[in-house]
């Protein structure tokens, strides 16, 4: 099966980064499963390789999504974390954040504000993403290519669009979320906020 330009040109472009390709070297489904490189880190990357600037540019942290529902402890995640983070070295995994999404629901609303049921895939949680072009994930596949998983397409990736997931009660995040990233590139286009 051939890759869809799009998605060959969103590795190709991640892959610049030297973190993203470290972590889609580094990582397998063994020691987290069914996990995905997400959110700023893609996207971003991206918007570097669009605008010509270092791949690395204005990336704070770089998000690993897993999931594993089999044990929803605090601890099983944390030993997963330090597997994971025990592949890289050391100045790498100061900006790494992984997360299993089958616990989610365990700190979500504290942390945001709103409730969230449980999930029932990592993808469900790519799913909430705050701003559709941050859903845009990718993870090795068994041919050395990288998959993609990007619930809303790729077009606002590439056109540098932020275009909101709207949400209950999470507006303002989104807006600042927004005022962040443009003071980092200007170049954004930013979809306003609407109520559906």
């Amino acid at each position: 099966m051939t890759t869809p330009p799009q998605e060959r040109d969103l590795v190709e472009a991640v892959l610049t980064n030297p973190l993203n390709a470290t972590l889609l070297s580094a990582l397998s489904d063994e020691t987290l499963p069914n996990w995905f490189l997400t959110a700023g880190c893609v996207c971003q990357t991206v918007w570097n390789a669009v605008t010509g600037r270092d791949p690395t540019y204005g990336i704070e942290d770089h998000d690993v999504f897993y999931f594993d529902g089999s044990d929803l402890s605090y601890e099983a995640e944390d030993r997963a974390v330090n597997a994971a983070l025990a592949r890289l070295s050391a100045s790498n995994a100061a900006t790494v954040q992984i997360r299993n999404k089958a616990r989610v629901h365990l700190w979500y609303e504290d942390h945001f504000g709103v409730p969230c049921a449980p999930l029932q895939s990592v993808e469900a949680g790519i799913n909430q993403f705050l701003t559709l072009p941050t859903a845009a994930s990718v993870r090795p596949t068994g041919n050395g290519s990288g998959g993609v998983y990007a619930p809303s397409g790729l077009d606002d990736v590439f056109s540098l669009t932020i275009r909101p997931n709207v949400e209950a009660g999470r507006r303002r995040l989104y807006e600042e979320k927004c005022a962040s990233w443009l003071s980092r590139w200007p170049e954004l286009t930013v979809v306003p906020w609407h109520d559906e």
